[in-house]
């Protein structure tokens, strides 16, 4: 069926209806053209916006809305437009009236409609249709081709797709569109806008391969989404009356959020914070596509711009972490903010460390305060936190606190910008030492220790941080300084700088600058104090006892480094060199105080008693005792170097005192070693030490308690299977078990002597049992040899041909002639005792005599007939006998040699 002009007005409706929900965009335009008082413009998008899919693609109709918008469609109507009307041809008018009043056509406006386009119809349907296109069929991305051929149909359309559109899109389909946000177009609109910042930005920096997308997010959500008049308070670029200066009452709130979000990123994720404040120009750095350019005024520019310079400065005092990298992104920051302001800019942190340049630009000391460390807390967004106040005082004092934390965190002191300005602020002595002491330490522990270059910057570094180089600006050290440790003495730092150098071996470069410089940082009290006390640590923490290795060696080092202030003459070098010398001596012998443990040298200072040490090397070393010199010679030293006056909390006055010190420690260790000597069963040398040393340092004036039991101990001793013998004798007795009591008493004796009288008894009854057994020893000795010699008599007489005891033989075996032998005697004694002897041998001969009567007889007959010599009578043979006798007996007196009477006869 053709068109008609016969259509009544009901029928026409439910005939667009017809053609809309069909999609026949032409034939709807033809009806238009045919019948526009009936299809008004307002009537005809309510139809498209109700009833066209949200599916057709918007090409398809936006020429339609094009012409209704222009007027074309109503003043130059082309009717040669064919449409066909048999959907309405069998519906009365009273049925068309009918179904017009259930069609329920969307009204072009809603609830939060912009005001901007309430008046006008073609940007409420566009808008509106918009919401419904990503709402029912989630098309966002078919929109641009709808709304931007209306750009400039309205600025409402323009600000709407920049603020709404445009972000949304980005967000969901180009930034991130593996995490889009769920929001539609239309509750998107609805947010407040804390959440739609936090919505835009979720998956800014999420990710480290999203850093280099933090400018680009800000560039391209924040600045189109802030494109709206809504975001303010106020219209933009309305004044005050009053103010011919600055913005009016025109703040903007969603700038403020934007702001929060920077700083807390700072706090959360420094990286995103640096990365956007580096990327992002701030508020004049926007990218609206092909939508639009800036719009906000110079005014408001400006309002925006010190509020992210000022957000800029605060992040640098909210990022937590103390690290070279992250300090370096601060700087990074305040170089921006430095642009910003047109100020020069700082140099890197690396070459400001090497500049130490000084900072004298403070307006005023109230900046140094403890209201400054509350305000790097709080309000940091205020205009009134001065701190985070856009200008020269505030950038550079920010750069000052950045390169301080940075000095202490390339050290190895980790620090950041909060606690350097804390530092600064509270001028807090006790935290500002610490944190020092730390600083030195970490120059110590990680910096190279044979680089006397990085020493030098170390020292130059530390004394910065305690005025900021103003001593140095102003050349007097009158003047009122800041810095982090300006609370701390120079001297004190000096101090400690010269710990640092001796710690690490550089004795040439510290004797440089505190010795030999003619301006000496520290007194020569001071220098010596501070090297005494450095060798002393060195000791301290030295494992090996052998003053050759490790901390010993540093020690001795130390002590030698300042020969102009601490010459080998000074009573503490003298102190410092017997130490090292007895703990030296100590070294050579194997020592273990606790089970696992080996001897340190530092518990020969911490010992209450370090002379008990001397009997541990006794007891874990066989035959230790043996070295009783050196033992001697360390128990000296122990004297000399004080260890013994500490423990009893005086020290020596005189050279009377230290004398007798050392006299009270050589009894000692000798008494050791006379123990130690028992213990192994070495009685022999236990004996030597008792007479030749105990008994020679004796002094009964003198209250010892060592030496007497000593002596006692050897004089207790009783020899056994395991006892060491004798290599010699001299001249004492041959008997071992005599020799050994006459040693005992010996001892005892020494006892006796220097022994405390309180004490006498005890050692007098154990001197007279051992007198006593002595006495049974020799008398058993005494009956032992004499039943020897007399067997030596009978048995082992020359001559005799038998064991058997003639008869006429006395034998005489009491001790009394052997007594009168042995004693001394005159010569009228001797010659009565060869007279006894003599008869015995009148006896022997007489018996002789008579066994051999007739043998002899014939031999002698014999004998002298063939040699006709005279026969020797008897008579002569008895006297040569007894003259024989005597003469033997006064010749072994004199020592004479015997004669040959045969011979003489001859």
């Amino acid at each position: 069926m053709k068109m008609t002009a016969s259509l009544s007005p009901p029928r026409v409706l439910l005939l667009a209806v017809h053609f809309a929900t069909k999609s026949d965009v032409q034939s709807l335009t033809a009806l238009v053209a045919h019948h526009p008082n009936v299809l008004r413009p307002e009537l005809i998008l309510r139809v498209l916006l109700t009833c066209l899919p949200e599916t057709l693609e918007s090409s398809e109709y936006v020429g339609l809305i094009e012409r209704i918008g222009s007027g074309d469609l109503y003043s130059e109507p082309d009717l040669s437009i064919q449409f066909d009307a048999a959907s309405v041809h069998d519906i009365t008018d009273a049925e068309a009236a009918k179904k017009t009043r259930r069609l329920h056509l969307l009204p072009l406006a809603w609830d939060h409609a912009p005001k901007d386009a309430l008046q006008d119809p073609v940007s409420l349907f566009l808008i509106h249709r918009a919401h419904r296109v990503d709402q029912e069929a989630g098309l966002l991305t078919q929109l641009p081709e709808l709304i931007v051929p209306f750009l400039q149909h309205a600025p409402c359309i323009r600000t709407w797709t920049i603020s709404a559109l445009l972000p949304l899109l980005r967000r969901n389909y180009e930034y991130y569109p593996r995490e889009p946000i769920t929001q539609t177009l239309e509750s998107f609109e609805r947010l407040d806008d804390r959440t739609a910042v936090a919505l835009l930005l979720s998956q800014t920096g999420a990710h480290e391969e999203d850093l280099p997308h933090v400018g680009r997010d800000l560039r391209g959500l924040i600045g189109p989404w802030l494109h709206n008049d809504a975001r303010w308070d106020g219209l933009v670029g309305q004044r005050s009356p009053t103010d011919s200066g600055g913005v009016g009452h025109a703040a903007c709130p969603a700038w403020d959020y934007v702001l929060e979000w920077l700083i807390t990123q700072a706090y959360l994720s420094w990286k995103v914070a640096v990365k956007a404040f580096d990327q992002w120009d701030g508020p004049s750095d926007v990218d609206l596509g092909e939508y639009g350019s800036g719009w906000l005024g110079d005014e408001e520019q400006g309002l925006l711009e010190r509020g992210f310079a000022r957000a800029a400065l605060a992040s640098a005092y909210l990022i937590p972490e103390a690290s070279v990298e992250a300090l370096s992104g601060v700087n990074s920051i305040i170089t921006k903010i430095m642009s910003l302001l047109d100020q020069d800019p700082c140099p890197t942190l690396q070459v400001a460390s090497s500049l130490l340049s000084p900072f004298t630009e403070l307006e005023s000391d109230s900046l140094i305060s403890a209201k400054s460390a509350s305000l790097m807390r709080n309000d940091l967004l205020a205009e009134s936190n001065y701190l985070t106040t856009p200008n020269q005082t505030s950038t550079q004092f920010l750069h000052v606190l950045t390169l301080s934390a940075f000095i202490l965190t390339k050290a190895g002191a980790p620090c950041n910008v909060r606690r350097a300005g804390e530092l600064a602020f509270l001028r807090d002595e006790r935290e500002q030492k610490a944190t020092a002491i730390k600083l030195i330490h970490s120059f110590s522990t990680n910096g190279p220790k044979n680089d006397d270059k990085y020493w030098i910057r170390a020292r130059n570094e530390l004394l910065w941080l305690r005025d900021w180089g103003a001593e140095e600006a102003f050349g007097s050290s009158d003047i009122q300084i800041h810095g982090i440790f300006s609370q701390l003495k120079k001297e004190f730092l000096e101090v400690e700088c010269l710990k640092a150098f001796l710690a690490s071996t550089r004795y040439s470069l510290a004797r440089s600058i505190y010795e030999d410089s003619p301006e000496k940082p520290l007194s020569d009290s001071v220098l010596r104090d501070t090297a005494v006390a450095a060798a002393m640590e060195a000791y301290d923490n030295a494992s090996n006892p052998h003053r050759g290795r490790g901390g010993l060696l540093k020690c001795d080092d130390i002590i030698h480094a300042f020969p102009g202030t601490l010459p080998e003459t000074h009573p503490a070098a003298k102190q410092i060199e017997a130490l090292l010398r007895a703990t030296h001596g100590l070294s050579e012998y194997r020592l273990v105080l606790k089970k696992g443990e080996p001897f340190t040298p530092v518990v020969l200072r911490v010992r209450t008693d370090p002379v008990s040490i001397i009997a541990k090397v006794l007891e874990q070393n066989p035959k230790g005792y043996t070295n009783i010199q050196d033992l001697l010679d360390i128990g000296s030293n122990m004297v000399d170097a004080g260890l013994l006056d500490d423990k009893q909390g005086r020290s020596r006055t005189n050279s009377t005192e230290s004398s007798d010190q050392h006299m009270a420690i050589r009894r000692r260790i000798t008494a050791m070693c006379v123990d130690a000597a028992l213990t192994e069963d070495d009685f022999e040398t236990a004996y030597s030490y008792v007479v030749n040393r105990v008994a020679a340092d004796a002094d009964p004036q003198i209250k010892d308690d060592y030496s007497w039991k000593a002596a006692l101990q050897a004089g207790k001793y009783r020899r056994t299977a395991r006892t060491v013998r004798p290599t010699h004798i001299g001249t004492g007795s041959g008997n071992l078990d005599i020799r050994h009591l006459e040693q005992r008493i010996e001892c005892l004796s020494t006892a006796v002597r220097i022994a405390p009288p309180a004490t006498l008894q005890e050692i007098l009854n154990g001197f007279r049992k051992c007198e006593e057994e002595l006495n049974a020893a020799i008398k058993a000795e005494e009956v032992q040899e004499s039943a020897w010699d007399d067997r030596g008599d009978v048995q082992a007489m020359p001559g005799a041909f038998s064991s058997t005891v003639p008869a006429g033989v006395v034998k005489n075996s009491t001790r009394s002639s052997r007594h009168v032998d042995e004693a001394p005697m005159s010569l009228f004694d001797l010659s009565r005792a060869s007279m006894a002897r003599a008869q015995n041998n009148f006896s022997a001969l007489s018996s002789l005599q008579r066994s051999g009567q007739s043998r002899e007889s014939d031999a002698e007959g014999s004998l002298d007939d063939a040699s006709g010599q005279p026969r020797v009578r008897r008579r002569d043979q008895l006297r040569e006998a007894a003259v024989g006798t005597l003469a033997s007996g006064v010749g072994w007196l004199i020592g004479a040699q015997p004669v040959d009477r045969s011979q003489e006869r001859e």
